[in-house]
């Protein structure tokens, strides 16, 4: 299995430190990523860094859903903030819960 740190050297045109691997591989989860899912009878493309996806895919996992079924969900109870932002504060409201704080 290759993780973060081998991902971040492979893709260094030299060789960097453990601790520049460490710090390359501790941004990855900001970059951006584009998905395209069927919402509502229609495709549409979003665009959210790494770690959202990630978190929103466990969510759905948890719940039971599918990740096209959540961000159905997501968008139908927005109210008119754009989809990737919604998406945004969902995953931040269910971290909080899963917290005990408040949402």
């Amino acid at each position: 299995m290759t993780s973060a740190i081998d991902v971040a050297h492979q893709d260094s045109p030299h060789q960097d430190s453990p601790q520049q691997d460490l710090a390359k591989a501790s941004y990855a989860p900001t970059r951006m990523r584009k998905h395209s899912l069927d919402i509502a009878g229609h495709r549409t493309s979003i665009s959210l860094e790494d770690a959202f996806w990630d978190a929103l895919r466990e969510i759905a996992e948890a719940q039971g859903v599918s990740l096209a079924g959540l961000v159905a969900r997501i968008d139908a109870d927005r109210d008119g903030a754009n989809l990737s932002s919604a998406i945004r504060v969902y995953v931040l409201q269910q971290r909080r819960i899963s917290l005990g704080a408040p949402p």
